[in-house]
């Protein structure tokens, strides 16, 4: 009801310096609040009403406060994992002089607009004086989960330069998550990162930012490469090759001047999470890239497959496409599959775009699929040839380019911020109410997988999970049974789980 009140009257007001925040959980910090507005210029003044749940934000301009309402329509921010409302207010400055109580935020606003316009003396005297700075370090460790796009260092150094000077960052993946370390020049442009950065999304719905402090106090960068960046040095070789950055990709920190050209977008994708035209940017090099038509190949070769037993359900060679069209299709949009004649145990698969091609490589390849560890690599061939008009390749190639089972039709649909590497435990959904646990069970055994746990949510008994024997039996499970048809309109969806039971 909040949100819908919100959006009904957000544009009612005229433009305001002013800006109205609502539904502030009681935990949350002055600080938490101005960092708000701090990517989209100078904060001027600040009232904070914790009784209520509101606060009153004023900026510079006009300009900067329709900047910052523009980006949050699209973007609704969380303070503590809870959503909070912005509007225009109807007051054109705010006037706090007379209130009581306002020493502790006006020091606060007073010691943020100090580390966003550099003035780190101003901001270690209120350290000292008020303790209300961050005692945490200038280096931020960051997780990034459903990786539906791409994330590159430029796009993390697009992201994080807005919050203050970034002086190195080196990315690396663990536990088959992409993970990043960021240096920052001071502990409070990392603070002020964090509060605003943490839970968002780089992208609609997917890429979305895990943030914590790391236990390191700086970085020791060796190269100046893909993978890492030291934005203080441009003598650092690029690795094996001794190849040094090119200058006009470096920062240096010595002029504090960021000398990358101005992000520019890209038609077909929203803006991702570095922040709307008007906000303080620099920016990277280089175009965001956009959903559909992503430059480079986007076909998969998978090889040591098992023809044997990849005739799933019927004799019929073109079965043996569907195995691949569901697995490969949980990291993307499956447009076509084709098993090489002569090779039975070789096929190609055609993505919606290189993306998605990438992204079903870096969690299908050396996975098992009956009984064989599949290789999973990019293709020679730019696309799959369907046949010619009355040609007949006994049913080896097919299209699924306009298929009703793809998953990511929309890029901010619930598929794109729920992509995880092939696990043991299945997510199920769009599970009927007439269909009891023990169904669930003896449908999963059918098939011929170990059941070793099952739970419906609590506040959702359409989805549950259930735990199989292994993961090679959770990726038969989901070929043989997404889509599975339990009569009256309900079919079962299957997609791979992060948690387990």
């Amino acid at each position: 009801n909040e949100k819908k009140k919100i959006k009904g009257s957000r544009f009612l007001c005229l433009p305001s310096r002013v800006l109205h925040i609502r539904q502030i959980s009681s935990d949350v910090t002055e600080s938490e609040v101005i960092a708000l507005g701090l990517p989209f210029g100078k904060v001027t003044n600040f009232l904070m009403l914790k009784g209520k749940g509101q606060a009153f934000l004023e900026m510079a301009s006009i300009e900067a406060a329709v900047c910052m309402m523009n980006y949050y329509a699209h973007a609704i921010p969380y303070l503590h994992n809870q959503p909070v409302y912005i509007q225009y207010s109807n007051y054109k400055e705010l006037k706090t002089e007379n209130r009581h109580n306002q020493a502790r935020p006006q020091a606060t606003l007073q010691g943020a607009n100090a580390v966003q316009h550099g003035n780190l003396a101003i901001t270690s005297a209120f350290d000292g004086q008020g303790g209300f700075l961050p005692g945490q370090g200038s280096v931020l460790r960051i997780v990034v989960e459903n990786v539906f796009y791409p994330v590159t260092l430029e796009i993390l150094y697009q992201i994080f330069s807005k919050f203050g000077y970034v002086l190195k960052i080196v990315m690396f993946s663990k536990n088959n998550q992409f993970q990043a370390l960021l240096q920052y020049a001071d502990a409070m442009n990392a603070y002020y990162a964090k509060m605003s950065l943490d839970g968002l999304s780089i992208y609609s719905g997917c890429c979305t930012l895990h943030i914590d402090f790391s236990r390191l106090t700086s970085l020791k960068i060796k190269y100046n490469n893909d993978k890492s960046r030291d934005f203080t040095r441009t003598d650092l070789p690029f690795g094996d090759s001794q190849r040094t950055l090119d200058p006009s990709l470096a920062a240096p920190f010595a002029t504090q001047t960021v000398i990358f050209p101005p992000y520019t977008g890209a038609a077909g994708f929203s803006q991702p999470l570095g922040f709307p035209q008007g906000a303080v940017t620099p920016a990277v090099s280089g175009q965001i890239p956009a959903v559909t038509g992503i430059p480079g190949n986007s076909v998969l070769l998978v090889s040591n497959l098992n023809p044997e037993v990849s005739l799933i359900g019927g004799t019929d060679a073109s079965i043996t496409l569907f195995p691949f069209f569901i697995s490969t299709g949980v990291y993307g949009n499956v447009h076509r599959v084709k098993i090489m004649f002569k090779k039975r145990g070789i096929a190609l698969v055609q993505m919606a775009d290189a993306s998605q091609a990438q992204l079903a490589i870096n969690y299908l390849n050396g996975q098992r699929l009956y009984g064989r560890v599949m290789h999973t690599t990019l293709s020679k061939y730019q696309t799959i040839q369907l046949p010619r008009e009355g040609q007949d390749d006994k049913g080896l190639t097919k299209d699924y380019s306009n298929s009703p089972l793809h998953r990511f039709k929309n890029p901010g649909s619930k598929n794109c911020q729920n992509i995880f590497p092939p696990s043991a435990t299945l997510h199920l959904s769009n599970i009927p109410p007439s269909v009891t646990v023990d169904d669930l069970k003896n449908l999963f055994a059918s098939k011929g997988s170990t059941v070793k746990g099952f739970k419906f949510f609590q506040k959702d008994c359409k989805m549950g999970l259930i735990q199989l024997g292994s993961v090679e039996e959770a990726v038969h499970a989901l070929i043989e049974l997404h889509n599975h048809d339990f009569g009256e309109d309900h079919h079962l969806r299957v997609s791979f789980s992060k948690s387990t039971i």
